[in-house]
């Protein structure tokens, strides 16, 4: 099914093709937003709301004072004009926030913390999206502003809560959106709208300005055409935030893990289709494509997970919901969707003392989840069990939305990162999609694992019939400002590591994480406090080698230098594109008794080995 729409030209551009339009062609923002606006129909359901002109206008006018302030450098703005959706439960300044119930609707008085992170990098919201009302299902029939169906057959539902959000991704409006997810609302959409689903670790985004379903559990979501997209997305939007009281700043050691040539998945031994025999076959297709990617699969008792799951829905976590919109519900019950509001309303069920005991069943089938996971790089199930119908749903609303979290609920209460793919198509037409589920903080590593199936395994843009654009090389890196020197870290001064305030406290600049040219090896020494690695050039049997690059303030660049120890010192290294910066180098007669990690790749990739010895990384 291709997707189109006269006086869209935009429609199904990634979020690498709206950049090339920029940086290539220089295009104007105004006249290509305008464009897409101009195209949209205002009573389609996956829209709550869309942005006018006025409000277009204020947006462009910020692009260029941000543009002005970079010096004209589009690349310093990684979203530079380009337009998304944020689900109708987060904040967007100026514009009401309704979470699918006009009775609950306000104006917020400024963005989601999320939000105000994508509209600094030069993204510009276009419009709200609708969702199963206070983010309560998966199906995405629950909103009184109309039923999102799916692009390929509007027989069948398009997913919940993200339901809107995932629609105007798939049918190309937009390159990215944002959804939230916590029982699999950034999943199970994903799935049927064949699209990349991203579900961060649990405060790796912040949740300030999201009107919160389960508090503990939530995350923010991201809908996305490709496995580069959604990587682009959350590289802009995580982050530790002082203000959201559940935001986490991931360990420096679990940054860099990644997911090795040879991945080892854990699959359920028994996997449960709910008598779909269609879904069945398209999961079972989707494993031999694995398997040709060369993926070792071990099936293994999905018990834990199933137990872990019920919990949700089954035990007193529907309190944490009632807990959000309790005073809102005191008064307004009766303007709620009344399955929703069924729901919600079963908290009364249940006592602190079932919550206590609930949480210690939590905890102890987390540590079955965890052991599980310690012995493979990622569980690999399917998105959903089945798809169901409109009809199907109107007939079993709860039981149908149920069956939807088979695979998707357990994964927050579980304290994992998740990640949907499309795998494929069943007989029927319609999309299929495969999870992977990682242990906290291995968002990258999925990420990465992702491209490879995406090359392995291409599929079409959503549902535009369009086909992923051909991969473009890395954008060039701005030169340094005056008064800048640039510098290349390789261990301590890492972001995130125990020396990387030397760099902060004299303001240096991040700039991007890249790899040396494959002609330096590298060493763990031996003695140093706190631990450092020695880079050392071998043009004959060197290999590339992680590092940051920084812009140090040429005012402040002779007292860093000042503070780096014998046997490192301050030289010229060679990055992979050929140009030539200062960095860390290492004295060759630091080597002896030090250990040679070189084959790791970089120095997190050696850190994540020791806290986690026998992964593969």
């Amino acid at each position: 099914m291709k997707i189109t729409a006269p006086g869209m030209p935009t429609m199904g551009w990634t979020i690498g093709q709206w950049r090339a339009a920029y940086m290539d062609t220089q295009a104007d923002p105004g006249t290509l937003l305008q464009a897409l606006l101009a195209g949209l129909q205002r009573d389609d359901p996956a829209w709550i709301m869309i942005v006018d002109s006025a409000a277009l206008k204020q947006q462009l006018d910020a692009l260029a004072d941000a543009l002005e302030r970079v010096n004209g450098e589009r690349s310093r703005l990684p979203l530079y004009g380009i337009p998304f959706a944020v689900k109708d439960n987060m904040d967007v300044a100026g514009l009401a926030t309704t979470a699918a119930c006009p009775a609950f609707s306000h104006v917020a008085e400024q963005d989601a913390a999320v939000v105000a992170r994508l509209r600094a990098a030069g993204a510009v919201i276009v419009g709200k999206t609708n969702l199963d009302q206070f983010a309560t299902g998966l199906v995405g029939v629950r909103s009184p502003y109309g039923v999102v169906t799916n692009p390929f057959n509007p027989a069948y539902i398009g997913g919940g809560s993200s339901s809107g959000s995932a629609s105007v991704v798939a049918r190309g409006i937009v390159p990215f959106a944002l959804g939230t997810d916590t029982a699999g609302s950034g999943r199970v959409p994903a799935a049927f709208n064949n699209l990349v689903g991203l579900k961060p670790t649990r405060g790796l985004v912040s949740s300030v300005g999201v009107v919160p379903a389960c508090r503990t559990l939530d995350c923010v979501s991201v809908f996305a055409l490709s496995a580069e997209d959604a990587g682009s997305v959350l590289d802009v939007i995580a982050g530790f935030d002082a203000a959201d009281p559940y935001s986490r700043p991931c360990p420096p050691d679990q940054a860099a893990v990644r997911i090795g040539q040879t991945p080892r998945f854990a699959i359920p031994q028994q996997p449960d289709f709910c008598g779909d025999v269609v879904q069945a076959a398209a999961y079972s297709v989707a494993l031999a494509q694995m398997r040709a990617l060369g993926v070792v699969l071990e099936p293994v008792d999905f018990g834990p997970m199933q137990a872990l799951a019920a919990l949700l829905y089954d035990g007193p976590w529907v309190a944490e919901r009632y807990a959000a919109i309790a005073e809102f519900m005191a008064d307004h019950a009766a303007d709620m969707h009344p399955v929703v509001r069924d729901i919600i309303e079963r908290a009364g069920r249940y006592s602190a003392i079932d919550a206590f005991k609930a949480e210690y069943r939590r905890a102890e089938l987390k540590r079955a989840l965890d052991s599980l996971l310690a012995d493979f790089d990622a569980l690999l199930v399917p998105s959903a069990p089945t798809l169901p119908t409109l009809a199907a749903v109107a007939a079993e609303p709860i039981a149908a939305n149920s069956q939807l979290g088979i695979y998707t609920n357990f994964v927050n209460l579980g304290d994992c990162a998740a990640l949907a793919l499309p795998a494929g198509w069943r007989s029927d037409g319609l999309p299929f999609g495969v999870t992977l589920i990682a242990p906290a903080w291995r968002d990258h590593a999925l990420l990465d694992f992702a491209r490879r199936w995406q090359r392995h395994a291409p599929w079409k843009l959503g549902a535009t019939g369009l086909d992923l654009p051909a991969e473009r090389a890395a954008p060039a890196v701005p030169a340094p400002a005056p008064g800048y020197i640039r510098l290349a870290v390789v261990g301590a001064h890492l972001t995130g590591m125990p020396l990387n305030h030397q760099l902060t406290t004299r303001h240096a600049q991040f700039v991007e994480r890249t790899r040396t040219a494959d002609c330096y090896r590298l060493y763990a020494l031996p003695n140093t406090a706190p631990p450092k690695p020695g880079l050392v050039r071998d043009a004959q049997n060197g290999s590339a080698i992680e590092v940051e690059v920084w812009d140090v303030p040429l005012a402040g660049f002779g007292s860093f230098v000042a503070e780096v120890p014998a046997p490192l010192g301050i030289g010229s290294v060679e990055l992979r594109e050929g140009s030539v910066v200062k960095g860390f180098i290492c004295e060759p007669c630091a080597l002896q008794g030090a250990t040679e990690i070189t084959a790791l790749g970089g120095w997190r990739a050696f850190l994540a080995q020791l806290n986690n010895p026998g992964k593969s990384i």
